[in-house]
This record gives structure tokens, sequence and C-alpha cells, in this order.
């Protein structure tokens, strides 16, 4: 006679099992949950700061490389003046004005070499004067006015203007 090691009630997971794993599931989801999503918030905060100092080292590198250009009389297709011209960075022509790079694709983006779409920003603002503002928004923000990161071109006699980035709507 086959012995049935185990009796016909003991089949499958009782309902209460169920139910107490589920519950366990459950909490566990709602303690991670939170922390991920300020995990984002970081990370959102951390691009902003990340392209807040990539604008501040290449507007430097950029004022630089303009200086050595006017003290040199340098001639040819990179010439930068007082008042405008291009940079050579790493062989790419940046548009100048007031020493520093403009507040446009072929200024500030440039020189820091930004691409919008890859790095996860959307622009706004911008041109080739002086004291003009091109804004920097991180996508994905909950509030991106107040996720982003300004840079206005230099006037003469100054430096740009690139204040801390606000990262309150991050």
């Amino acid at each position: 006679m086959p012995i049935n090691r185990f009796p016909s009630s003991a089949k499958g997971f009782t309902l209460i099992e169920l139910i107490v794993v589920i519950t366990i599931i459950a909490i566990l989801a709602a303690t991670a949950l939170p922390r991920f999503v300020e995990v984002q918030k970081d990370a959102r905060i951390a691009k902003a700061n990340a392209i807040f100092g990539s604008m501040r080292s290449a507007a430097a590198l950029a004022k630089s490389r303009c200086e050595l250009d006017i003290a040199g009389n340098i001639a040819g297709t990179f010439v930068c003046s007082a008042t405008g011209g291009y940079a050579n960075m790493d062989g790419t022509a940046v548009t100048m004005v007031n020493k520093y790079p403009t507040a446009d694709a072929n200024g500030i983006q440039a020189a820091a070499q930004i691409n919008a779409s890859a790095d996860g920003f959307t622009i706004s603002g911008g041109g080739t004067g002086a004291g003009v503002t091109m804004t920097f928004d991180v996508v994905g923000a909950p509030s991106p006015s107040n996720c982003r990161v300004s840079y206005t071109s230099a006037v003469a006699g100054s430096a740009p203007v690139m204040p801390p980035p606000v990262t309150s709507g991050c």
C-alpha cells in the first residue's frame, strides 16, 4: 500500500500565508519608493551642478584663449578681440563677446561641449549679444523653472553672470 507523505489538506499556501507575504512586500515597497525618488532628485541636482561647473571652467578657458590671441596679435580663422571674434577651443570656433563666450550654441554651449538632448537639458533664450541670458532646464524635474542653470554673456568690463544653479524644484 503506498504511503502518502502529505495529507490532502497540506497542498499549496493558505490564504493567510499569501496575505502575510503580500503585506511584507507592500511594506518593503513603501520604504524603498521614497528612497528611489530621493535618488532621482539627487541625480537631477548633480546634473545641474555639473553643467554649472562645466560652464564656469569653459568660460575661464575661453577667456584665457582670447587673452592669448589678443596679446600675440594672432591672425587667421580664430581671432578674438576685446569686443568679439572667435576663440579656438579644441578646434572649435567659439563665438566671443567682451572676451567671454556668447550665450548661444556657438558660444558657451560649444565651449562647455554641452549636448542638450544627450545631457538631458532643454535650452531657452540665448543670443550673440552682450548681456543675453541662456537657460538650461533639467529634463524630468517636477518644476523645471526651479531646476536650472543660467548663463548671461559678459557686458563690457565684466565677467559673464553665472548664478549658482536653482535646485529647489529638482
